[in-house]
């Protein structure tokens, strides 16, 4: 496979992705999605860990093919002073790398931010973290699931007689993947801008910190209010009512939170009284009455069946929606309609391929949805085409770096 991808928003950029596991490969993942090629560096014989997670059969986990999607495979040991000159060679052709080792990992291998701007003065560089690059906790190892217990995100997750839950998804590792996407856009945008591009050259990106971004006033509430938020199994406090209802063969999420839309709510469930009561027009005083209100909602909604409750719900103008699994979204027909599940072929065990469907690309731009051109690659599936094509390596020179495993 060629490693010049199809032209694209961001075709011509290219990334040295160093990271592994979620937050790092999703960053450079969103460059991939939208046509820059990236080169995602992996550990000989071994690859990136994630590999190995979540998976009942095969080698590769479909977890992995999807986080590394559109991205080329090179196997380098940077531990070797050969591969590590190599990866500084790839670092002399790109414009962004991306990292997520413990802080201090890659200045020991020489290949701190100093070393890679001394290679490729215009590249930039993102660097995640669990606590970032400064700060008292600076060593600590960090993991999405410890981010989100410190950033304050798992404190409120949950139900309020229970120890706190995370949510089933890696949250804190794709708001850290997301927030160092940005950094990596804004530095190459002033780089644009700025012609000589001073400043800035290093994103800092602390996985915690890009959670608490997302527990917008938790801490001015504390201030302001002496509120402490807590556990409130699964609704945002003060935003009355919202949540998830009983039908009667499953359940919906219901966000009739605002002043209008609550109105109009209450009078489709049947509960014009509430609709006009002038009390209730206020955020706080539905608060208050919450449970009052989710009673009065479920007991309309448990009487009917989800799709019921759906239609007669979204023609009256209210935000609802069924609770879907994996095989409802995969099936439906809206999903399926904007590109959000693509079919791929893959190998899932060796000597065969299946067809298997994958996450489509957000956002979307113009009439047709972005493909995704092929899933994560085998480990080093491209390391003898960049190596060769990009630095010239020969034949020869390739098959004696792979016995002495520095490829």
């Amino acid at each position: 496979m060629s490693i010049t991808t199809e032209n694209g928003p961001l075709h011509g950029i290219r990334v040295i992705e160093l990271g592994n596991f979620i937050a790092a490969p999703f960053a450079s993942r969103l460059f991939a999605d939208f046509g820059a090629d990236v080169i995602k560096i992996e550990r000989p014989g071994v690859g990136d860990e994630l590999r190995g997670w979540r998976r009942s059969r095969g080698d590769t986990s479909m977890m992995f093919r999807t986080i590394a999607r559109n991205k080329h495979s090179v196997t380098l040991d940077l531990r070797t002073d050969e591969g590590r000159d190599l990866a500084l060679k790839l670092v002399e052709t790109a414009d962004v790398v991306v990292e997520n080792f413990r802080p201090g990992t890659l200045e020991r291998w020489g290949l701190g931010p100093d070393r890679l701007q001394e290679a490729n003065p215009d590249v930039v560089m993102v660097r995640i973290s669990g606590y970032g690059q400064t700060g008292p906790h600076r060593d600590r190892a960090g993991f999405g699931g410890v981010a989100e217990a410190f950033g304050g995100l798992r404190h409120v997750t949950g139900h309020a007689d229970r120890e706190p839950v995370r949510p089933a998804a890696p949250i804190g590792d794709v708001l850290a993947g997301l927030h160092g996407a940005v950094g990596a856009l804004v530095m190459l945008l002033a780089r644009e801008r700025s012609g000589d591009h001073s400043r800035p050259k290093v994103a800092d990106v602390a996985l915690y910190e890009a959670v608490f971004m997302a527990m917008e006033s938790l801490v001015p509430d504390y201030d302001a209010y002496g509120t402490v938020r807590q556990r409130t199994a699964g609704n945002l406090p003060g935003v009355v009512p919202s949540g998830i209802y009983p039908s009667q063969d499953g359940s919906v999420m219901i966000a009739g939170n605002s002043s209008s839309v609550f109105g109009r709510l209450m009078t489709a469930v049947g509960r014009a009284d509430l609709a006009a009561d002038p009390e209730l027009a206020n955020g706080d005083k539905r608060f208050a009455r919450e449970a009052e209100l989710d009673g009065a909602i479920s007991d309309w909604t448990s009487a009917r069946p989800t799709a019921v409750v759906v239609d007669e719900l979204g023609a009256a103008g209210i935000p609802v929606g069924e609770v879907f699994d994996a095989a409802q979204i995969a099936e439906d027909e809206h999903f399926v309609s904007r590109g959000m599940v693509q079919p791929l072929k893959v190998s899932v065990e060796q000597g065969s391929t299946e067809e298997v469907r994958f996450p489509g690309v957000v956002p979307r731009f113009g009439d047709e949805p972005t493909a995704v051109k092929w899933a994560g690659p085998d480990l080093g599936e491209h390391t003898d085409d960049v190596l060769g094509r990009m630095l010239g390596l020969t034949e020869e020179q390739l098959d004696d770096l792979r016995a002495r495993k520095v490829i």
